[in-house]
C-alpha cells in the first residue's frame, strides 16, 4: 500500500519555515532563502532535505552549536581570475549563499563562458541538486560539491569514520528534449544520513551494507546506524575524497573535526562549497551529425542511449520531475502524517499556528 501524503499549501509551508528561521535569529532575506530552498526540496521529492532537515541541522550545529552565523555578511576574497571568485562566507546560512554562489556563477558564465565560485567558511547548503537544477531550468551547465556536516563514512579499508557523505550534484539543460532538466545529485554514501534519519521517523529499514552500529556492525535499523559506507567500495570512496580535497584547496577544516565545535580548538570546523556554471555555447563544438544543432543532438544522444530496448530505462532527474508534477497537480507540497508531526512541534516550540491533518486535503 502506497504512502498517505498530504497537502499543504506552499504559502503556509514558507510561513512557518520562515519564522522559525527568524525566531532563531536570521534575517528576513536568509529565513526566506531557506523557506524557498526547503519549498523546493519537498517539490521534488526531496524528503531527506526538507525544512524538518535543515531546521534539525540548524539546531546541532548552525545558530545552535555557532557553526552558522544569522545575518553573516559574504566576504570577497581577492584573485587574480575574472572567471572565478572566492568567498569567506563567515558561516552564513547555507541556502543563502548557496543561492548566491550559483547566481553568480551564471553570471561569470554569461560573460566568460565559465563561471566558478569557492566558498570558505560555509555552513551545509543541503540539497546540491537545488542549484544545479535552477541553473539547468534557465539554460546552463552546472556542478557542485561540498564537504558534509560531519566525518560520518568510513573510508574504504578503513574502520573510522573520516570523510563526510560530500554530495556531488550536476544539472544539464535538457528541458527541450525530454521536458525536464537532467539532474545527477548523490550522496557518495550508499545512503545519506538524511535518509537514515528519514527511515526512522517512517519506521522502515535501510538497505544492506550502508551503514555500521557503533561497534562497525553493518545494520539495516535506522535507529542503531551510527556510521555510513561509501558507496561501490574503492570508486564511492574516491569521489568523496574528491570533495575533501578541493576543500583542502579552499581552505577546509580536517574532516574529523568539522562541526565539532567542543574540538576544534584553534582550528577549522567549518565546511566549504564549489560551484561551477558553463554556457552550452561555451564548448559548441559546431560539427553536428546531419545537421543537427547542440539541443538537437543532445535529444539524440538521449533517444540513442534509451534506444535499443531500453526506453523503460529513468533519467537522472525524472523521479525529480515527477514528483513535482505530482505536487502542482495537487496544488501545494506533500508531506506524511509523520512529517507533519515533525513541523508541529516546530510549530509549538515558536508558538505558531499547528497544521490539523483534518483540514488537510489528501494527495491524489
Amino acid at each position: 500500500m502506497s504512502e498517505t501524503f498530504y497537502v499543504v499549501p506552499e504559502a503556509q509551508h514558507n510561513a512557518l519555515v520562515e519564522a522559525a528561521y527568524k525566531k532563531r535569529g536570521y534575517s528576513g532575506q536568509e529565513a526566506a532563502a531557506a523557506a524557498r530552498f526547503c519549498a523546493e526540496a519537498t517539490r521534488h521529492g526531496i524528503r531527506t532535505h526538507n525544512a524538518i532537515k535543515a531546521l534539525h541541522l540548524d539546531h546541532l550545529f548552525g545558530s545552535g552549536a555557532g557553526g552558522c552565523k544569522p545575518k553573516a555578511k559574504i566576504e570577497k576574497v581577492k584573485t587574480r581570475f575574472r572567471g572565478a571568485q572566492v568567498w569567506n562566507a563567515n558561516r552564513k546560512l547555507g541556502q543563502a549563499t548557496g543561492y548566491a554562489a550559483i547566481e553568480t556563477a551564471i553570471k561569470l558564465a554569461d560573460r566568460y563562458g565559465v563561471g566558478m565560485v569557492s566558498v570558505d567558511n560555509a555552513f551545509h547548503y543541503l540539497w546540491g541538486g537545488g542549484y544545479v537544477m535552477e541553473a539547468a531550468r534557465r539554460g546552463y551547465i552546472a556542478y557542485t560539491n561540498c564537504t558534509a556536516a560531519l566525518s560520518e563514512v568510513v573510508p574504504f579499508g578503513g574502520k573510522y569514520p573520516t570523510l563526510g557523505t560530500n554530495p556531488h550534484s550536476w544539472g544539464f539543460p535538457t528541458a527541450a528534449a525530454i521536458g525536464y532538466p537532467i539532474v545527477i545529485d548523490w550522496a557518495t554514501s550508499v545512503v545519506a544520513m538524511g535518509r537514515v534519519q528519514q527511515l526512522a521517523r517512517e519506521g522502515k529499514q535501510l538497505p544492506p551494507n550502508a551503514a555500521v552500529d557503533e561497534n562497525g556492525t553493518p545494520t539495516t535499523d535506522p535507529t542503531k546506524a551510527k556510521y555510513l559506507l561509501p558507496f561501490g567500495g574503492h570508486k564511492g570512496y574516491g569521489l568523496s575524497l574528491m570533495n575533501e580535497l578541493i576543500a583542502g584547496f579552499i581552505g577546509g577544516s580536517l574532516p574529523t573535526l568539522r562541526n565539532r565545535w567542543d574540538k576544534v580548538g584553534d582550528d577549522k570546523g567549518t565546511c566549504c562549497f564549489f560551484f561551477q556554471v558553463w554556457h552550452p555555447d561555451a564548448m559548441n563544438a559546431g560539427a553536428f551529425a546531419k545537421g543537427r544543432n547542440q539541443s538537437e543532438n543532445v535529444k539524440a544522444v538521449i533517444g540513442d542511449i534509451l534506444g535499443h530496448g531500453n526506453d523503460a530505462c529513468m533519467l537522472p532527474g525524472q523521479p525529480e520531475a515527477q514528483a513535482a508534477a505530482r505536487s502542482a497537480s495537487n496544488g501545494g507540497l506533500l508531506f506524511s502524517e509523520a512529517e507533519i508531526n515533525a513541523f508541529n512541534e516546530v510549530a509549538a516550540e515558536i508558538r505558531q499556528p499547528k497544521w490539523e491533518i483534518p483540514t488537510l486535503k489528501v494527495a491524489v
